[in-house]
C-alpha cells in the first residue's frame, strides 16, 4: 500500500496540479524506469499528456495501464475521451470508424465494471446507433 503514496508520485502529481508541465515531463522521464509498470504512474503521466493534447503519448501511457489492468475505469474513460476526439478530427471515413469502434470497445468493457454507468450506455446506445 505504501506504494500508492511513494514521494516522487507525489511529487509529480504536484507539479502537473501547479501547471508546471516542462518540470513534471522531466520528473516523469526519470522515474519511468523504476516504475514503468506502476499503473498509478503510469495514468499521472497519460492525465499529464492528456492535458497537453498529446494524444499519442496519452495513448502510449493509458494502454500501458490497460495491459497491466484491462477494467481500469478510469484508464477506459480517458482512453475513450481521446480516441472521441480523434474520431471528430477523421476526414476519412474508415478512420473515422475504427476510432468509433475502439470508443464503443472501451463502453463496453465499462460496462462490464459498471453497468450503471449512464453516461457511458448513453453514449454506446448512440455510437451503435450510428454504425
Amino acid at each position: 500500500m505504501t506504494g500508492l503514496f511513494s514521494y516522487p508520485k507525489r511529487k509529480l502529481r504536484k507539479l502537473i496540479t501547479q501547471g508546471e508541465y516542462e518540470q513534471a515531463e522531466q520528473l516523469g522521464n526519470e522515474l519511468e524506469q523504476k516504475f514503468s509498470k506502476d499503473p498509478d504512474f503510469l495514468f499521472i503521466m497519460g492525465s499529464m499528456y492528456y492535458m497537453l493534447n498529446d494524444e499519442k503519448k496519452t495513448l502510449h501511457y493509458i494502454d500501458r495501464v490497460l495491459e497491466i489492468n484491462p477494467y481500469d475505469i478510469e484508464s477506459l474513460s480517458l482512453k475513450l475521451r481521446v480516441h472521441q476526439f480523434l474520431a471528430e478530427k477523421q476526414e476519412d471515413q474508415e478512420s473515422k470508424k475504427n476510432e468509433i469502434n475502439i470508443v464503443i470497445d472501451c463502453c463496453r468493457r465499462i460496462l462490464d465494471e459498471a453497468p450503471d454507468n449512464f453516461e457511458v450506455r448513453d453514449l454506446i446506445t448512440e455510437l451503435e446507433s450510428q454504425s
